[in-house]
């Protein structure tokens, strides 16, 4: 595929996605369903491009604006091109011909065009005279917030959350060890080492297509954050236990609760989807486990079985929905679209999920409560909030229950709270709450 056929791609993803209701990766996969002819090598430079631009959404607005040139998918394309280090030997003398009007091939470029490329090829796409929320690609929503969140630490907080997300692993421990995994992964040319936290992680180097080696397949490792294995490893789970997952999603948690508990007592996955509860089934599966009972809350008789769940559980988790804030280097689009309720919304809803399974927990257990969110609104002022109303419970510091002798522990305050710039994750934050 030539290069200016990539471009057109990319040019007409940034178009459906400026007028989609549904988050980018989803546009993205629509897009690609139909395009049979574009070979993987394609798929990923294209994808990679779209990313990177949305990355830039901030700064290439700043930029547009500047120029005094309308903000289109196409204009934001030609300023990208040429404010970035894209691999186009003399771009200002080779892009003209990229946009060449050919089939497959971006339309000529105007004049207009032609000018902003040429003002715009000498400078870099971060500029002295931004603020620091744009060059940071902070939205003016979360801004005050994490400014004050982070003080003088926002700019270098913030940068981190550019750069893309490397790709973690957990080793599933019922199937093999950390050790056995990376040799099968070796084998098919997949370098990994350990993860600094995670007894359970490898992280990747390079950029591998993990479906087609034998240990992804084979069920002996899952595609997983380590800030989020760190949640489930947190939750103490321990053979013969009762848990309930009560937002369990597809069930990434789920399992390494699952390997703690080393395929004995019982896990209830619960969510309020049906559909991502099937796509658990599939995963425990070929992890071979067989311990977790799905019980979708759509069903009338699994919130009345619920119900009848007072004090007997030994351990809760409540991931619940969020502003994904914490995932911005993944998801970049979350930054300046919501595509579900708003944060105000959200928030009501992580107090009624904590005031619904409260009860469950039986005396001793833990409840344990999980965002993928920076904001203080939704972390330890939620769980301030909850105490407040609950004085049957009591935080138990993380480093309190980091195991001794094990990795060192990444925080040193009593909630677990994680960032890109310190510890080489997603934002996590988790609460451990034991019921007294």
């Amino acid at each position: 595929m030539k290069q200016a056929a990539r471009i057109q791609s990319a040019i007409d993803i940034l178009e459906r996605i400026s007028a989609s209701t549904i988050p980018m990766d989803n546009t993205i996969r629509d897009f690609m369903q139909y395009k049979r002819y574009i070979g993987s090598k394609d798929r990923r430079e294209i994808v990679e491009l779209v990313y990177d631009i949305v990355r830039a959404t901030a700064r290439l607005g700043w930029w547009l604006k500047r120029m005094k040139i309308e903000d289109t998918p196409r204009a934001r394309v030609i300023a990208y091109l040429a404010l970035s280090n894209y691999p186009v030997q003399d771009l200002s003398q080779q892009l003209p011909s990229l946009f060449s009007g050919e089939k497959h091939c971006p339309e000529k470029l105007d004049e207009i065009e032609q000018k902003l490329l040429s003002d715009l090829d000498i400078h870099d796409l971060n500029h002295d005279e931004m603020p620091v929320e744009i060059r940071v690609e902070c939205p003016d929503w979360a801004a005050p917030t994490l400014q004050k969140l982070y003080s003088t630490d926002f700019e270098a907080q913030l940068s981190e959350m550019l750069e893309p997300a490397r790709l973690d692993l957990r080793v599933n421990t019922i199937k093999g060890t950390r050790e056995r995994a990376q040799e099968w992964l070796a084998a098919d040319n997949v370098e990994t080492v350990p993860t600094p936290y995670s007894l359970w992680g490898l992280r990747t180097t390079g950029k591998p297509f993990m479906s087609a080696t034998k240990a992804f397949h084979k069920g002996m490792v899952e595609i997983q954050d380590e800030g989020s294995q760190l949640i489930a490893y947190l939750c103490g789970a321990k053979p013969g236990m009762r848990v309930l997952d009560y937002c369990a999603g597809s069930g990434g948690k789920t399992l390494g609760i699952a390997a703690s508990m080393e395929g004995k007592g019982l896990i209830v996955a619960m969510d309020n989807n049906s559909k991502r509860l099937e796509k658990g089934r599939r995963r425990y599966r070929k992890a071979n486990v067989h311990n977790i009972e799905v019980r979708s809350l759509e069903d009338e008789k699994n919130r009345k079985w619920l119900r009848r769940q007072k004090g007997t559980m030994d351990i809760v988790l409540v991931d619940v929905p969020c502003s994904s804030s914490g995932t911005w280097r993944r998801n970049p689009d979350l930054r300046w679209n919501w595509y579900g309720p708003s944060l105000e919304e959200i928030k009501e809803m992580q107090r009624d999920i904590l005031e619904r399974v409260s009860d469950k927990v039986k005396v001793g257990g833990r409840l344990v409560y999980a965002t993928c969110s920076l904001l203080p609104e939704e972390n330890e002022e939620q769980i301030e909030l909850f105490l407040k109303n609950h004085p049957e419970y009591n935080v138990v510091p993380v480093p309190d229950i980091w195991p001794e002798g094990e990795k060192k522990c990444p925080v040193q305050e009593k909630y677990l709270r994680l960032t890109p710039k310190e510890h080489q994750t997603d934002g996590f934050f988790t609460a451990i709450l034991q019921r007294v």
